[in-house]
Parts: structure tokens; sequence; C-alpha cells
């Protein structure tokens, strides 16, 4: 089992140095969904729902949110961040959305915490959108699909 790098020799929380580590090109993908009902779901694509372009919302502050992670997550770095994309796709299979967060950055750590937020935020963001139409829609599951650079290289989920 992998050493927990945010914990020292006392097993007192820490940031982690990263100040000897190589800056690399970093990227990170991560997805997450909002499933609901078909009628609610009638309200994103019509673009009726009572407080606007749902979409659009939670795709800014899903951005907005890769941004702050450092603010939110005690122990991340804060990154310059060099772009940050969110795709949110309506799936009557669901039926609901499906959010894909990929953000970037050139740095010496990963962006996978960034992602992670991102694709939650948005999922929130749709959930606060649509509550008046349903209460009862549900998030997730939300999880890592992807992350490259670093010394660990690339992850892929299921490989």
């Amino acid at each position: 089992m992998a050493e927990l790098t945010h914990f020292d020799d006392s097993g007192n929380a820490h940031m982690v140095d990263v100040s000897g580590k190589a800056v690399t090109d970093r990227l990170a993908v991560a997805e997450s969904s909002v499933t609901m009902t078909p009628e609610t779901l009638a309200l994103v694509v019509q673009g009726t729902a009572k407080k606007g372009d749902v979409l659009g919302v939670a795709r800014l502050a899903g951005i907005m949110a890769a941004k702050k992670t450092a603010d939110l997550i005690p122990l991340c770095h804060p990154l310059p961040i060099t772009k940050v994309t969110l795709d949110l796709t309506p799936d009557e299979t669901l039926p609901g959305v499906r959010i894909r967060a990929t953000v970037k950055t050139s740095g010496q750590t990963g962006v996978e915490m960034e992602a992670l937020t991102a694709a939650s935020i948005a999922a929130l963001t749709i959930y606060d959108m649509l509550k008046a139409a349903e209460k009862g829609m549900e998030i997730g599951p939300t999880r890592l699909l992807r992350k490259e650079g670093g010394k660990s290289g690339v992850y892929e989920a299921g490989q």
C-alpha cells in the first residue's frame, strides 16, 4: 500500500513539500452526474427551468470551483491552472446530466482535486438550479477518470 503523503512522521496532517518536484504538464479528467426524472430533464433541454440556463450556470460554477480548490480542500496547493473545461451532456438514458471536467496546468503537483471539485460543484449547481422542480435528484458517482503528468505518470480508471 502506498504511503499517505499528507501526514508527517508523527501522524499530523501537513501540506506536502513539492519544491523538489519537476515542473511537468499535468492533466486530470473527472466525471459526475445528476440523475432526475424525465420531466425535470426536459426543463434543462428546453431551457425552461425557472432559474434560467442550468447548464451554462453549472459550467461557470465548475470553472470557478476548479480555481478555488485550494480554498476549499485544506491541504491542496494553489495552482496556476491553465485550462478548465466542463462538458455537461443531457442524457435521456439516465435520465439526467453527465458531467466531465478537464483541468490542465504546468506545475509540481497534479490537478486531480481541481477536476473532482469542478465536477462536484457543477453537479451541486445543477441540483440547486432544479430543486424547485425536483428534490429527489441524485448526484454521482463522482470519480477521477484520468490523470497525466508527474512521477506516477498516467492513471486511467479501470486499468
